[in-house]
């Protein structure tokens, strides 16, 4: 009877042993995932890869968290019938982690349905203001510095409607000065600044990937004051997932607002 009793615990504690090694080894797939997740944008920031590598690590994760919640949902199951408090609390955090590896890619990939493929934003799709500073850092950048022409000006307006000139009732040295501004307050890197031309150049950096996006500013006079046309440029990628259109659009509301 004792030895029966005796194999009986020695079978469930090897039981509640192996679930613990599923859930751990579950969660530290999930948690690897994340680390791809993060080594993804922080590596092309870092200058440590170019952004094909930096995709292709975000893929990795995205797969290997779906792996990892879906081993981590197994091993809840398992470790809760074999009433492993250490074994649910490991299957727990690989569920979140790897749902986090897999939710960040998945929501950049339904972004990207959402917008049209384009890099290109500005204001005057007929006659888009012109990079001239920007072409020398760009140099070597898979996106050049001439705009696409008719078809990702439909593709904007089509998606951005709302993105027009902006007309001032302010002299242009005025209006050039409170673009110099709203530049210098959504923090980007001014490249050019010149307002005999009415043109300012800046650089923008993502926050994540560390992607650099060029901005041209054009400031020209009318009969009522003047008028701003702004236009955003990646120089990586064929879609930007809607980051020039949201950067061009903070830029208007701070200008306008003053």
């Amino acid at each position: 009877m004792g030895s029966s009793a005796d194999a009986f615990r020695r079978s469930r504690r090897r039981n509640r042993f192996e679930a613990n090694r599923f859930a751990l080894a579950a969660m530290a797939l999930a948690l690897l995932s994340v680390l791809l997740l993060l080594a993804s944008g922080l590596g092309n920031r870092w200058g440590l890869w170019d952004y094909r590598m930096a995709f292709r690590l975000l893929g990795w994760g995205a797969w290997g968290g779906l792996a990892g919640a879906a081993l981590s949902l197994a091993g809840i199951v398992w470790t809760g019938l074999r009433h492993s408090r250490r074994g649910v609390l490991y299957a727990v955090v690989g569920l979140l982690a790897g749902a986090i590896a897999f939710g960040a890619p998945w929501q950049m990939r339904q972004r990207a349905k959402e917008v049209p493929p384009i890099h290109d934003i500005t204001t005057d799709t007929d006659n888009p203001p012109r990079f001239l500073a920007a072409a020398a850092l760009r140099k070597g950048a898979p996106n050049g510095i001439e705009y696409a022409g008719a078809n990702t000006a439909s593709q904007q307006k089509q998606a951005y409607a709302d993105i027009v000139p902006l007309a001032l009732g302010l002299a242009p040295a005025d209006a050039f000065a409170r673009c110099l501004d709203a530049a210098r307050f959504l923090g980007w890197e001014i490249d050019a600044a010149v307002p005999e031309e009415g043109r300012i150049e800046a650089t923008d950096t993502t926050l994540f990937f560390g992607f650099k996006d060029d901005i041209v500013v054009r400031i020209t006079q009318t009969a009522a004051g003047s008028r701003v046309d702004v236009r955003s440029a990646s120089r990586v990628g064929r879609s930007d997932l809607g980051t020039n259109a949201k950067r061009v659009r903070a830029f208007l509301r701070a200008v306008a607002r003053g």
